[in-house]
């Protein structure tokens, strides 16, 4: 059995916006530091024994503000990177929605086998992220000798968690939370993810909602 705080990494000025960040590789705001912190100190006495990361800087700082005071090192995983939404990226919902409304539907609709145009990166199908992030998560969670561990990704990979450890198809609207500097605690028994705790907030004053709006 292991362990696994599922943490989403903290805001930034994008996610306060709500423009679609993706595989854009944005920093925390002041708000995602202090939020950071927090999460450092909650966690202090927490016993880890590793810290994985998403590769983008916001997961990475959010991890960073993790390992730094307990003396551990971060991993990096691009596997545990946000789902990539080609040149719906750096856009706002209004503006995705007048520029490209096809795709923009089938966003809302959580068409699991639609791509978007290409921006400055190739788009993955909602089906082609959902796989790699639980292949991410479940090739951590399998590590030898681990029974506890956190991982620092983003919110469509919690969402993803989420929906599998409950067998929750894309079609049904996200009716759970997904937070900046969340801990959701899940455990993984080598079959199956289930749910222990999650989006606790406890040690931040506020939280806000991911960049999709509990849309995707």
């Amino acid at each position: 059995m292991t362990e696994i705080l599922l943490i989403r990494h903290g805001e930034t000025d994008w996610n306060v916006e709500k423009r679609l960040q993706g595989h854009h590789d944005i920093d925390l705001n002041r708000e995602g530091v202090r939020q950071v912190a927090a999460l450092g100190r909650a966690l202090l006495n927490e016993p880890l024994d590793a810290i994985f990361s998403s590769d983008l800087k916001r997961a990475w700082a959010t991890a960073q503000g993790i390992a730094i005071p307990r003396g551990m090192d971060v991993q990096l995983n691009k596997g545990l990177r946000e789902r990539c939404f080609g040149a719906f990226e750096g856009m706002l919902h209004p503006e995705i929605h007048a520029r490209y409304p096809e795709g923009y539907a089938a966003w809302k609709r959580r068409d699991i086998d639609a791509r978007y145009p290409p921006g400055e990166f190739h788009a993955e199908t909602l089906r082609e992220f959902s796989a790699r992030a639980i292949a991410a998560i479940t090739s951590l969670a399998e590590t030898s000798g681990h029974k506890k561990i956190a991982i620092v990704t983003h919110g469509g990979v919690l969402d993803s968690v989420y929906r599998h450890a409950k067998n929750m198809g894309y079609e049904h609207p996200r009716d759970f939370d997904v937070l900046n500097a969340s801990i959701n605690r899940v455990s993984w028994d080598g079959t199956h993810f289930q749910i222990l705790k999650w989006a606790d907030v406890a040690h931040l004053a506020h939280a806000a909602l991911d960049e999709s709006d509990n849309a995707a």
